[in-house]
């Protein structure tokens, strides 16, 4: 079970973290990314982690403000965002297990419900 957390209202240029808890299986073995949804848009991956070697990825359109990080003896996948935008305003989604060769067309077998951010401008 995938449970994200941290999503609330904010203004442009803020910053915020939003945390994925795991539960029910260890998800250190797993490739976790973070997806978001915006109303009338689909849905589209934002950033990824590798369970090993650091690796890590990120969509054009948040590089160099958001930064994605995971502990995992704390189960728990993180997604730091700064510099806000408005058009970062969607559903944030926590994702595991997918191939990493896969990206960006990643298809995960877990997903989170999902956690809102509003950026107002």
């Amino acid at each position: 079970r995938l449970v994200e957390s941290g999503g609330k209202f904010v203004q442009a240029g803020d910053s915020l973290r939003l945390s994925c808890a795991a539960s029910g299986r260890p998800f250190g073995s797993f490739n976790m990314a973070w997806f978001r949804q915006a109303p009338g848009k689909e849905r589209e991956i934002v950033s990824a982690s590798a369970w090993s070697g650091g690796r890590t990825w990120y969509a054009d359109s948040v590089k160099g403000r958001f930064t994605i990080a995971r502990d995992n003896d704390k189960n728990t996948l993180y997604l730091q965002m700064n510099s806000l935008k408005p058009e970062d305003t969607a559903i944030y989604f926590c994702v595991a297990g997918f191939e990493w060769r896969s990206l960006p067309a990643v298809k995960g077998s877990y997903w989170g419900q999902g956690t809102q951010v509003t950026v107002s401008s």
